[in-house]
């Protein structure tokens, strides 16, 4: 299977359109004005004398926002970004050392230490540059990011795989496997293949640094990459791992790599995914766990996983050309995904729960240390760890990239937005409201095409010619055709082995998961039962701008007593629900995706 580049889709209107612009006309500014207020942009100096200390991670954060830049000139040109940017590169030219190397800690800070320290992000820092100077190449058809870029790829293939004199082997956070993926693709250089291959051949084999606190799995180092069977680890690194593992198989042919994935990926969905399409349950190395352990209050959920997962669908699409990755695509992308930026565009969460509550945050003032870490009830500007801004920034723009894919013979609609596509010879032309709606509407000209339209996961039957999870259309040229998916809302179970739901069920409408937030409800929403058999009304918020629901459910009646005999005793009220990805934008409140039931 081929991908389509978003460079050849244009999204005209819709659910995503509005979120491109916005990432166009305030997010895209919004992370600049802040990195720049933390420092993070003045880095590129190098200046030594700054009171402000430049941290191992920050060539990334402004490396992520530099690639985002790309990705909106690719759709129309940005000139005071685009001067930004070559601001940028600037001093990248005119810091980058002669024999390639370029990290700002580890040349203002501490230039005795590089490549010493596994974990200290030089080659996640890496890796990031080289995305960021391959995306400004395809866009702007400038070379003198990704040539100082391929300089210090060169340089990395010289310490690390021919001189191999550096204190470790492979890196402490996976990132810079794709990204040579991404160079080799754009420069032919099959050296950057060759490296990118070598670096995931050789994790696992041997024992490098880690923490004290955690073992080889947090760097997914335990055993090697073939051999693993479960997700295991730090969630980012770890997708990222599973991209670059994706993209070997591919282009090697590799099957052992591609079975790997297809474990790693099982066990992702069967045991450790939330329904919102959140991984990494725990705070602790913000990593995956054991099966079906899912709590809703301190879930982690980091943003950039949830963007991981989704950059790992995709290539396993490619690879096997199964639905269930369009599935979890989809999945993560209306929930756990789009929870991250709040609906002005102007800040974040880092971490993604399933339940808040306020109070629990109150609970230890008078300790100087909490008992319970919890993920915060606000979305904020800036983080110290603000890598989830900037990948935001580059992902909503490139959004169109898990649409469609295509081989000789057909091709393969996978997401649903109002778009135009050119793909091979044909032009695809999308009419849809989706998710709000489930009409969609395909034309199809330039030439006769077999259309394999995914059929959405939360549909249960579909009338119609289908094979392996798609609708099949022969569609003659100028012809268009109709579906139109049931969007009911139905209440969903997880498995019982996921003991923080025990009882309770999650409110879905199309791919959207719902929530409830005291805003709308009240306190206390532990304490509301969904009616199992009330009808879901559906209107438009107009504060939030979204599609809200409202059900029968009850609430017990109020007493003084802490304690008291057990009481079959009811009110009756209407719970009003809303996406998911809108809670936290009306000030600080309850909230919480699963409920009980009555």
């Amino acid at each position: 299977m081929k991908s389509v580049d978003f460079s050849n889709i244009k999204i005209t209107g819709g659910f995503w359109k509005e979120r491109q612009d916005l990432i166009r006309n305030v997010t895209v500014n919004a992370v600049y004005d802040r990195f720049y207020d933390t420092g993070r942009i003045d880095a590129f100096k190098f200046d030594k004398d700054s009171e402000i200390k430049p941290h191992i991670f920050w060539d990334s954060d402004v490396a992520k926002w530099m690639e985002g830049v790309a990705y909106l000139l690719v759709e129309k040109r940005e000139p005071h970004l685009e001067k930004i940017v070559e601001g940028l590169i600037d001093l990248i030219e005119k810091n980058q050392e002669e024999c390639g190397y370029f990290n700002i800690f580890f040349t203002v800070v501490e230039p005795q230490n590089r490549f010493t320290n596994r974990d200290c992000h030089e080659l996640y820092c890496a890796g990031h540059l080289m995305e960021a100077s391959v995306a400004y190449y395809q866009a702007t058809g400038k070379r003198r990011f990704l040539d100082l870029m391929c300089k210090y790829a060169d340089y990395i293939e010289k310490r690390f795989k021919i001189d191999r004199d550096t204190a470790f082997v492979t890196p402490g956070h996976q990132e810079i496997e794709l990204a040579l993926v991404k160079m080799y693709e754009v420069t032919k250089e099959k050296r950057y293949l060759e490296l990118s291959k070598f670096f995931v051949d050789e994790r696992g084999k041997r024992k490098e640094f880690r923490y004290d606190w955690c073992k080889e799995s947090y760097h997914q180092s335990h055993i090697p990459v073939r051999e693993q069977s479960e997700a295991v680890g730090h969630a980012v690194r770890a997708t990222y791992l599973y991209c670059a593992m994706a993209d070997l198989a591919l282009r090697y042919g590799d099957k052992e790599l591609k079975s790997a994935c297809e474990r790693i990926f099982d066990d992702i969905v069967n045991h450790k995914m939330y329904i919102t399409g959140g991984i990494g349950s725990s705070r602790a190395g913000e990593a995956f766990t054991i099966p079906y352990d899912l709590p809703n209050l301190i879930a982690y959920t980091e943003s950039c996983a949830a963007i991981g997962l989704v950059l790992f669908c995709h290539r396993m699409l490619l690879l096997t050309n199964d639905v269930k990755y369009s599935h979890t695509i989809e999945r993560a992308l209306y929930n756990g995904f789009l929870s991250s930026f709040s609906l002005d565009g102007k800040s974040f969460f880092y971490c993604n729960p399933l339940e808040v509550l306020p109070s629990l945050h109150k609970r230890d003032e008078e300790l100087t240390e909490k008992t319970i870490n919890m993920p915060i009830t606000q979305r904020v500007e800036v983080f110290e760890c603000s890598c989830c801004p900037p990948n935001i920034v580059r992902f909503v723009p490139s959004i169109g990239n898990y649409l469609y894919t295509y081989d000789q013979n057909s091709i393969y609609v996978h997401q649903f937005t109002e778009s135009t596509a050119q793909i091979d010879g044909v032009t695809i032309e999308q009419k849809t409201s989706y998710p709000q709606s489930g009409k969609i509407s395909i034309k199809v000209t330039g030439k006769d095409t077999t259309l394999y339209v995914r059929i959405p996961e939360f549909i249960d039957t579909y009338e119609g010619k289908t094979e392996n999870g798609y609708a099949i259309f022969n569609v003659k040229n100028g012809e268009t055709i109709e579906l139109n998916f049931d969007m009911q809302p139905r209440l969903i179970e997880a498995n019982p082995l996921v003991t923080f739901d025990s009882g309770k069920v999650a409110i879905m409408r199309g791919p959207v998961v719902y929530c409830l937030e005291g805003v709308d409800n009240g306190p206390n929403l532990r304490d509301i039962r969904i009616d199992k058999n009330g009808k879901f009304t559906e209107k438009i918020d107009t504060d939030l701008g979204v599609l809200a629901l409202e059900c029968k459910a009850y609430r017990r009646k109020p007493t003084k007593a802490l304690y008291a005999p057990m009481s079959n005793e009811r009110i009756e009220i209407t719970a009003k629900l809303i996406p998911y990805y809108a809670f936290a934008n009306r000030g600080e409140s309850e909230m919480q995706v699963w409920s009980l039931v009555e």
